[in-house]
């Protein structure tokens, strides 16, 4: 069963964190949303949640999450995915878009990777068998977040890495490969019908902002926020903008 931290009243928002992070990326908002019921959980194999059995995929996180909410009686949420957490999101909209009553997508893309890009992921792949989540940190730190935030806080910096570098190793090797398998979603995004909000950190250099443009205009009705001086983890380097920006998604549902 999955880790989920469950606060407060009221209607529904589900938080479904990126790579290689657990819940605690979500922080500032589950503690600052008053009004809504906030559900993050961990993902299988991330933070405290259990690899679930058999390989990992966008659709077998996204059916965990319809687990999750069933348990927690739950018929309709805002839907808020951040990196991968938005590749499952579109994963979601496949399995149950009769839950999601609006959708969050923070620093992520809808398209699948490259042949470039696998080779990538395999390479990571290989670095963490080796040496452990360290490498994980190592490869990915340098990009999490924006120049602003690099300069400002690097005592910040130097807990980031620490979350990463304790994460369990055979659930970063399973992300990363739901992540080098994960489906193109391009085309579901012009049939989203619910309220959403695009959002990216103004100096992401993994999903940078033409991306969330892109992104954004073929989303019908969608909103777009470009958050200045977050890279591509805005939850936690401008928690205040992102708060807000969500805060305002889920009272138009």
């Amino acid at each position: 069963m999955q880790t989920c931290d469950v606060v407060g009243q009221g209607p529904a928002i589900l938080f479904v964190h990126g790579f290689p992070l657990d819940r605690w990326m979500w922080h500032p908002q589950v503690g600052a949303l008053d009004g809504f019921l906030r559900v993050a959980p961990d993902l299988p194999g991330l933070g405290e949640s259990p690899l679930g059995e058999g390989p990992a995929s966008m659709a077998s996180y996204a059916a965990a999450l319809g687990r999750c909410l069933d348990r927690l009686h739950l018929e309709s949420v805002v839907l808020c995915g951040l990196s991968m957490g938005g590749y499952i999101a579109f994963e979601c909209l496949r399995q149950w878009p009769e839950r999601i009553a609006g959708l969050a997508l923070l620093d992520t893309r809808a398209d699948a990777d490259t042949e470039e890009g696998r080779r990538g992921r395999d390479r990571l792949i290989a670095e963490v068998r080796t040496r452990g989540a360290v490498a994980a940190a190592d490869a990915m730190l340098p990009k999490l977040v924006g120049t602003t935030t690099a300069e400002a806080k690097p005592a910040w910096l130097s807990e980031l890495r620490r979350r990463i570098e304790r994460s369990p190793v055979e659930g970063v090797v399973a992300a990363l490969e739901a992540i080098k398998a994960r489906p193109d979603s391009t085309p579901l995004l012009g049939k989203i019908a619910v309220p959403t909000l695009v959002l990216v950190g103004a100096e992401d250099v993994i999903t940078p902002p033409p991306l969330a443009e892109a992104m954004a205009g073929a989303i019908p009705g969608a909103s777009l926020v470009v958050v200045p001086g977050a890279g591509h983890l805005p939850t936690l380097e401008q928690p205040h903008a992102v708060t807000e920006a969500l805060q305002s998604l889920a009272r138009r549902v």
